[in-house]
């Protein structure tokens, strides 16, 4: 099925939309007035109350057993860390620990402070949805969120799925990408004479780092708690690096690396009979050097960076009904970006961007239960992008972005069946020029998974999204082009998934997920430098096929009471060409190495913890290049060991945790991004208190 943008009426766009949220918000209010007539039968019957609290219990062990064995029963690839494991990781943010997942490209400019976004199975960073609290993370401006700036301090599970998450009770932006990482905070969790829980945490070690950190958890009533997490992170960040330009080599050491970043976030959450419901506010801000490419001998650079990211968010969901349940998503976004480079000089002096986000977004589920094996769907969500500059003419634009999805899920015993479609309508509006118009998408997909035993799982699934060009790539000054076509993504998928406990034996637990997998993207979206590095042209380059298979192997062995072991093998091969008219090129698509392998082992001894990961990327591009010309744009392999013991023990009856890091044992030279150097050998140390 071949979709290409389609410019439609107004008055038709608005008749479509206007009758699926008139049926979404019909279907609230009838849930609304069932919800009070429930209320009123509940005071006169005691039996009622009692039946809606069995709905309510099996509801809730359907759903905790469901994200404890996600990995098992998925329809859709899915890769998780959480808990113990995600702490004990060599990572100081979200975007260290997704590196060790299969199919994932890390591009980090270097340092503690550095850009660090992720590519998943070379399908590009734009495609990819970040979810923090089960809220989308929107940069409406590049498409680009800074993965960076999300600590493990107070991270208790990050999910990566592949497709979209195996759920179809979910809002609309959950269809929308190619695919979707969860980032879920950790939730209080009281014991029944616990009322505050308090823990102090402290990391300092190479690059200058200082990073004290305070997370606050309070149990307000026997539903309710509330939540606040803060830290602090400096560091000049300065690292030695190796250089050659082909005749010398010499060692330098990097500057304007220095990053100075604050945290705060806090939240109420609440659990009843009748649903859930939580609020969190958020806010991020630093000041940071960029330290810029080494190229023609040059080593400084004076650039820097401001942002301030925060946000508002509340959701509710309710369990009251036995076929009907309603979730609710509300959330406010303020961005701000300043770009300050004393190096180019303009008319009014250093060129000193500064650019606002502003978004608004409203989303309405609905669920019905038609048999206890099937389920439909009906999502709506509305969304509004604002950006402003202080840039000369700049078009001001505004995206008004509708997304409607209709999804139905079969579940019988031993086979799942899923099918969506996502109805994607946007209107660009620009208060100079000309904006890019209205365009309206229907993307569709289906995913399916058999059981064939207990242990063994077959799925597949398929999948056509696309995703829109960024607010910059349209309308940035003397860069954006309004005529780009958006990317359109063909996902296809086959895989199994195997899972084996064993009483006595070798091994306690053995897992593995094995994929094969197809992507075809059609007009692919590029950025070419022009006549200097600060006007580029945007546009379409033309097909890639990507194709690839990717193994996630996990053993497990107790081997007393005061010894377990376990290790997680991760392996992705790729290949990725671009194709003109037909016509299949033997051109490599920037940094998507053929082979990559991430490993992990931890032991358990008594108060001591070890972890050892390994990472491997192999040879890759820094530019669309045949292998004619590779001396010019050929990548080096890299790996990094890590080592990490941790010890916990009690101060004043207090749980205390130390951990010493070891970093890149082997002090590797490496370059993730072309003509950006990494760190070499570096240290951490980690201290953690809990009251």
């Amino acid at each position: 099925m071949d979709l290409t943008v389609r410019q439609t009426p107004a008055k038709r766009n608005g008749c479509i939309q206007g009758i699926v949220w008139l049926v979404s918000f019909g279907m609230a209010s009838v849930f609304c007035c069932a919800q009070v007539s429930a209320q009123n039968r509940v005071v006169k019957k005691d039996t009622t109350q009692k039946d809606s609290a069995k709905i309510h219990q099996l509801k809730q062990v359907e759903i905790k057993g469901a994200k404890a064995d996600v990995r098992n029963i998925s329809p859709t690839p899915v890769q998780v860390l959480k808990g113990e494991q995600l702490q004990r990781l060599n990572s100081l943010s979200v975007a260290d620990a997704l590196r060790l997942f299969s199919g994932v490209q890390l591009k980090d400019y270097g340092g503690v402070g550095g850009l660090k976004t992720v590519n998943i199975r070379s399908l590009g960073s734009s495609h990819v949805a970040i979810f923090y609290d089960g809220v989308e993370l929107q940069n409406a401006q590049n498409g680009q969120v800074d993965l960076g700036r999300f600590s493990l301090d107070n991270m208790d599970e990050v999910d990566l799925y592949n497709g979209q998450k195996s759920e179809t009770f979910q809002a609309a932006k959950g269809f929308s990408a190619a695919s979707s990482i969860y980032l879920q905070s950790a939730k209080p969790k009281f014991e029944p004479d616990e009322h505050t829980h308090i823990r102090f945490g402290y990391k300092t070690g190479s690059f200058g780092l200082n990073n004290p950190s305070v997370l606050w958890q309070q149990k307000i009533n026997k539903n309710t708690s509330a939540y606040f997490s803060t830290e602090w992170i400096k560091a000049n960040g300065r690292y030695k690096f190796r250089y050659t330009n082909g005749v010398y080599d010499t060692t330098a050491v990097r500057n304007n690396t220095d990053v100075e970043s604050y945290r705060v976030e806090g939240g109420i959450n609440s659990y009843s009979e009748s649903g859930e419901w939580n609020v969190k506010v958020y806010s991020y801000t630093s000041n940071r050097g960029l330290p810029g490419a080494i190229v023609s001998n040059k080593f400084n650079y004076t650039q820097r960076q401001w942002d301030r990211n925060q946000f508002i968010q509340a959701n509710y969901e309710s369990n009251s009904h036995k076929r009907y349940t309603i979730g609710l998503i509300a959330k406010y976004a303020d961005d701000y970006l300043r770009y300050l480079d004393p190096e180019f000089v303009t008319t009014t002096g250093f060129l000193d961007n500064r650019f606002n986000q502003h978004e608004l977004y409203f989303s309405v589920a609905n669920r019905y239960r038609i048999l206890p094996v099937w389920d439909v769907d009906l999502s709506t969500d509305y969304l509004r992008n604002t950006l402003d500059a202080n840039l000369y003419r700049f078009p001001y634009p505004t995206r008004n972005q509708e997304l409607v999805s209709l999804a139905s899920q079969l579940k019988l015993k031993r086979f799942n069946l899923q099918a969506s479609v996502l109805g994607t309508f946007v209107d660009d509006r620009v208060k100079l020029y000309e904006g890019a118009g209205n365009k309206t998408e229907y993307t569709p997909a289906v995913t399916a998974s058999l059981q064939v035993s207990p242990d063994l799982m077959l799925r597949a699934f398929y999948k056509n999204i696309f995703r829109l060009p960024t607010l910059n790539e349209l309308y940035y000054t003397f860069v954006g082009n309004t005529l780009l076509k958006p990317e359109y993504a063909k996902q296809y998928d086959i895989g199994a998934t195997y899972n084996r406990h064993f009483v006595d034996g070798f091994i306690s637990s053995f897992s593995i997920q094995a994929d094969a997998y197809y992507n075809k993207v059609k007009d692919k979206i590029i950025a070419a430098p022009g006549l200097n590095l600060f006007r580029w042209t945007m546009y379409n380059l033309g097909d890639v096929n990507i194709k690839g298979a990717e193994v996630n192997m996990q053993l497990a062995k107790q081997v007393s009471r005061d010894l377990s072991l376990n290790a997680t093998i991760n392996y992705t091969w790729q290949q990725a060409f671009y194709t003109d008219n037909g016509i299949t090129y033997h051109y490599n698509i920037p940094y998507v190495p053929t082979n990559s392998v991430s490993f992990t082992a931890s032991a358990d001894y008594k108060s001591f913890g070890f972890n050892y990961s390994y990472l491997y990327t192999g040879s890759r591009y820094s530019q669309l290049s045949d292998d004619q010309n590779h001396i010019y744009n050929y990548l080096q392999p890299w790996y990094t060991h890590d080592l990490a013991v941790n010890y916990l023990t009690k101060i004043y009856r207090h749980k205390t945790r130390f951990s010493i890091e070891v970093n890149n044992i082997l002090n590797q030279d490496r370059e993730i991004i072309a003509n950006f150097p990494m760190p070499r050998r570096f240290y951490r140390f980690k201290l953690s208190y809990s009251i």
